[in-house]
């Protein structure tokens, strides 16, 4: 299969294109990919990706934390300790927003179910899609739940629910348009839509420069900034109703960024520059590592 050489911006279709940087892939194959940016919209997007025909070796290691579920290493382990605490704030996210302590819940790219399992104990009625299959047995063997396969997205009943959830998802969907198309006509009246992406505009993206972790090349196809999240809901007549920041997402992103870019890990600068990085978030929300974006129709 031919890589993806975007002429055109996949999120506005704007041809003021330019590259920004590279980056590479530190996980699986590392490979250098370009990293390029519209003029317009401010999106920035993986240039020559493998198609989705193509994508799937690049997912296929026990580093990829969110398919393979390992706990080797430090940055593995704290990334499970903190993961327990973000399972309760993200429910209560989902509470606030929706108004509703239990409901219908779709979570898209479940990976091995941690949070699709949580809030069915919470008393929510889940359905979880995942495509890998991997992923979708590790689920079930450390999280006893059974997670449907991701093309289920188009077989799923209108307004059917009242939450969903995509955790660091939507910067991987080759069919972007068809997706957020998708998610508008699954959602109730007055439901919410939870995307969770990176940001590239944070002070750790800006540091860290094409060995920021949140870029991870070629499996995140897209890189949003604030304004650019905006402007593809737009497009789709969905409303952004506000963003909550990730707090933990710039310290673990830091130590995978150091390991990246010093070929060995470095605590302390990691902890420094994700410090500084919410600090600076603090003040101003839109330059958080990560975002969570609550979305309405």
């Amino acid at each position: 299969m031919s890589p993806i050489h975007y002429t055109v911006c996949p999120a506005c279709s704007s041809d003021n294109l330019k590259p920004v940087l590279d980056a590479i892939d530190n996980t699986v194959s590392h490979e250098t990919f370009a990293i390029w940016q519209c003029g317009y919209c401010c999106l920035r997007f993986t240039q020559d990706v493998p198609d989705a025909a193509a994508i799937g070796p690049y997912y296929r290691s026990e580093e990829y934390i969110s398919h393979s579920n390992t706990s080797r290493g430090l940055v593995n382990n704290l990334y499970h300790m903190v993961r327990r605490w973000t399972l309760s704030d993200k429910r209560r996210l989902i509470q606030s927003a929706t108004r509703s302590k239990q409901g219908r819940l779709l979570d898209i790219g479940a990976g091995t179910g941690a949070f699709a399992a949580y809030m069915q104990e919470q008393g929510w009625e889940v359905t979880g899609l995942e495509p890998e299959e991997v992923a979708r047995e590790r689920a079930f063997t450390d999280n006893k739940i059974r997670l449907q396969d991701g093309a289920e997205l188009f077989s799923l009943p209108a307004e059917s629910y009242d939450a969903i959830t995509l955790w660091h998802v939507l910067e991987h969907v080759h069919d972007l348009h068809p997706y957020l198309e998708r998610l508008k006509t699954l959602i109730k009246k007055g439901g919410r839509i939870f995307i969770a992406v990176p940001n590239y505009t944070s002070y750790d993206a800006t540091v860290y420069g094409g060995a920021w972790a949140a870029y991870d090349v070629p499996r995140h196809l897209y890189h949003f900034s604030p304004d650019a999240m905006e402007g593809l809901l737009n497009l789709h007549g969905l409303q952004l109703h506000y963003s909550q920041p990730m707090w933990y997402d710039s310290f673990y992103i830091s130590m995978l960024s150091e390991k990246y870019r010093n070929g060995k890990g470095n605590m302390p600068g990691a902890v420094y520059r994700g410090l500084v990085s919410n600090i600076k978030a603090f003040v101003d929300k839109s330059k958080c590592s990560s975002l969570i974006y609550v979305i309405g129709k």
